[in-house]
């Protein structure tokens, strides 16, 4: 029932603790202790929660960090590849200045 406690158990504590704590006592007893076992978990939840929490956040970093190395060689050889075609065109760009200052030089 409570705890591996049958219902025989259970009625032999309570006699003995009415017996030792005393029938004013025993009210206030179950009273604070109901109240410990909620602050307990309260903060076993707000621990857990904490904790979730942080994992979270951590898998969030490590998704960023993996779709980042992921998307990098990609972006890098884009990048590359730009700065190629860029470097063409000011080759060729160069090309034909070259062209036409041999043009002018003739004339």
């Amino acid at each position: 029932m409570f705890g591996g406690f049958g219902a025989g158990e259970l009625l032999i504590v309570l006699v003995f603790a009415l017996i030792f704590i005393g029938p004013k006592k025993l009210p206030e007893l179950a009273k604070g202790l109901g109240k410990g076992l909620r602050e307990f978990q309260k903060a076993k939840d707000d621990l857990m929660d904490h904790v979730n929490d942080a994992a979270e956040t951590n898998s969030h970093k490590e998704e960023s960090v993996a779709s980042q190395i992921t998307e990098s060689p990609e972006a890098s050889v884009a990048a590359q590849g730009d700065a190629e075609i860029k470097n063409s065109n000011n080759s060729e760009e160069e090309k034909d200045q070259a062209i036409k200052s041999e043009k002018t030089k003739q004339s």
